[in-house]
């Protein structure tokens, strides 16, 4: 079979069979597959839809509503984009990206929930700490936390997005901007090797206690080369923020647009090198051997990649809804 402009349906129905041969799946690996693969389609029911005016009838099928389905994340995205719209304060926002090395991807592949928890609980304690630092923000700070696992090829690389309201409420309820009125939160190399040094102490602590095994010389050469934490300038306005929420909570590791032509043995595909200044890289891979790099992203069954920390958790909404910031100068 094959199709130019295909979908990851057509990519899972020729090389799902293959690839669980070569490397059985987990269950929640194949309930997902298998849901993307019939969404929208006889399988999955539907209704038929009538024009009063020409008589027009059509069968629309029904959507998988997962969360991994290229197809199923428009509305989910726009629904929480709406309530999010509502949380925006009139402050600058930043955004930043906390990487790990591909060093730990086996370690990470292996025990995802663990390691991925260990992430996020992680970069919450330094930059909590860094804004509680009062030679930097000295307030609380709050943010928005996403868990993407993949790069433009699909290989895995899980980092965490943040946005950040630039500034913080203080110990007496009032807002703080950060330094240049917000155009500043903290030194990005200082953070990174705090970072660095939390992170590699945390995934110590669990191997050891878990009696994980892994390479000795695996943590100390952590330290070999710099950790970068990515920070970005701040954003135009709110709605660019809404622009950049849009484009990274309810993504999915590819897009339909992005499969250029699946055959019996191949899937070519679209990618950016973000190395080469975002040149456009066109890549044919075995099928099988697509499947099972798209299949590394389907999060652990029921896992929460979208978080909430500080002010912005749901409990403290009440709280900070009766601070109002000052000071700041709004969407520079």
């Amino acid at each position: 079979m094959e199709a130019h402009g295909a979908e990851i349906a057509t990519v899972i129905q020729n090389f799902l069979s293959e690839l669980h041969r070569q490397h059985p799946l987990p269950n929640h690996h194949m309930r997902t597959l298998h849901a993307l693969q019939i969404c929208r389609t006889e399988a999955m029911g539907g209704r038929v839809e009538h024009c009063e005016h020409c008589g027009h009838e059509q069968i629309v099928y029904n959507s998988c509503w997962n969360r991994h389905c290229p197809k199923c994340g428009n509305i989910d995205r726009e629904r929480w984009l709406a309530e999010r719209e509502s949380d925006l304060l009139p402050v600058n926002y930043l955004h930043m990206v906390f990487t790990i090395p591909d060093k730990l991807n086996t370690l990470f592949l292996h025990h995802q929930v663990d390691c991925y928890n260990i992430l996020f609980r992680v970069v919450n304690q330094v930059m909590t700490g860094f804004a509680a630092n009062p030679k930097l923000l000295d307030a609380r700070i709050g943010y928005t936390a996403i868990l993407h696992t993949w790069g433009q090829n699909l290989q895995y690389h899980p980092h965490l997005y943040l946005v950040v309201p630039a500034g913080g409420i203080t110990s007496n309820n009032k807002w703080k901007p950060s330094k240049g009125d917000g155009q500043y939160l903290f030194p990005v190399e200082e953070l990174s090797r705090v970072f660095r040094a939390q992170m590699v102490k945390a995934l110590r602590d669990h191997v050891r206690t878990e009696q994980i095994d892994t390479d000795p010389k695996l943590f100390n050469s952590l330290f070999e080369k710099k950790w970068v934490v990515y920070a970005k300038p701040p954003f135009a306005g709110p709605n660019e923020v809404l622009a950049y929420l849009g484009r990274y909570t309810h993504r999915v590791a590819i897009s339909n647009d992005r499969i250029l032509k699946v055959d019996d043995q191949q899937v070519t595909f679209s990618w950016r090198d973000y190395h080469q200044d975002n040149k456009l890289i066109i890549t044919t891979l075995k099928g099988a051997d697509f499947l099972q790099r798209f299949s590394l992203h389907i999060l652990p069954a029921g896992f929460t990649r979208i978080r909430h920390y500080g002010y912005l958790v749901s409990l403290r909404k009440l709280v900070f809804s009766r601070v109002s910031p000052k000071n700041s100068r709004p969407y520079i």
